[in-house]
């Protein structure tokens, strides 16, 4: 009795998978990605120019807040230098008018004037090393300007290539396989599975089940490569459709327990116990009950 509610609930559960929580199987070719992979050669190109402007920006910030630092600088040297002039010129004038009541005072005037005009001087040579440095900063790296301008014709680059590259392989899978019959990519989508061309073999089983041509059969398959790739969550979504389509298939223990360890695989045991217990229940005498009672004793 306990078995059999278990089997009743196993056929309500498996339709009613969330479509929503289901990753995307075709990922390759994503410059957003963090982790990139199966890039075309002018992807690659584009991956690596993004990482280099990715530098230059860093670069070209700290190089900016450095030069407004300096004509920061700059500024309060060139304030402090008119105002040192304004003291010492004032200063001369007073010295003039003072020279005649005492020689004393007109001496110690005339060394402080020095000791001023020579602190002018060096305040001047300290103004005239920074502007040397400003001018070879702007000479010599990227302003912000120009960096930007690059961003811009790299985008565009990439979106040109994109273009490209999206017409080059609509029109090849058009040509290739629109021209095939549902048989011939049937056969094909086999022996790439025998030989563990797995790309290959999901891209033919994913267009018969467009063409509806053995969709039951094409799911189940999917599903299986992607537990071999140990893509889980794929596995389950294209197990369950298979299922739905089809639940009297001969390869349904094989699903049913791969289900099941998938689930596994993914933190789901109470779910994967289930479908374990469910396999030992429908499929008693079968190798993948075998292989569900040991699940279960662990």
């Amino acid at each position: 009795m306990i078995l059999s509610k278990k089997v009743l609930l196993l056929s309500c559960l498996i339709p009613i998978f969330s479509l929503a929580n289901e990753p995307s199987a075709f990922g390759a070719g994503d410059l957003s990605s963090s982790n990139p992979y199966g890039l075309t050669s002018s992807e690659k190109v584009l991956l690596e120019t993004k990482k280099n402007l990715h530098k230059i920006a860093v670069k070209s910030n700290n190089q900016e807040n450095e030069l407004d630092s300096l004509r920061e600088r700059i500024d309060g040297l060139q304030s402090v230098i008119e105002s040192l002039s304004r003291k010492a010129q004032k200063n001369k004038i007073n010295i003039q008018k003072r020279n005649e009541l005492s020689t004393f005072r007109y001496k110690s005037s005339s060394e402080y004037e020095n000791r001023l005009s020579q602190s002018i001087e060096e305040q001047k040579v300290l103004l005239k090393e920074i502007s040397s440095l400003v001018y070879t900063i702007n000479k010599l790296y990227v302003s912000k300007k120009e960096f930007n301008s690059l961003v811009y014709d790299v985008n565009k680059l990439k979106k040109l290539v994109g273009k490209k590259h999206k017409l080059r392989v609509k029109h090849t899978r058009k040509s290739s396989s629109s021209k095939k019959s549902s048989q011939v990519l049937y056969n094909e989508a086999a022996r790439f599975y025998k030989k563990k061309y797995y790309t290959k073999a999901i891209a033919n089983y994913e267009i018969l089940i467009k063409r509806k041509y053995k969709p039951a059969f094409a799911h189940y398959m999917i599903g299986e490569m992607y537990y071999r790739r140990k893509n889980y969550s794929n596995a389950i979504f294209y197990y369950k459709k298979s299922s739905s389509l089809y639940s009297k298939a001969p390869y349904m223990p094989n699903l049913m327990l791969h289900t099941a360890v998938s689930m596994k695989r993914t933190g789901d045991n109470a779910h994967a116990n289930i479908f374990f217990e469910a396999v030992v229940a429908k499929y008693p005498n079968s190798a993948e009950a075998r292989d569900a009672r040991i699940f279960l004793q662990r």
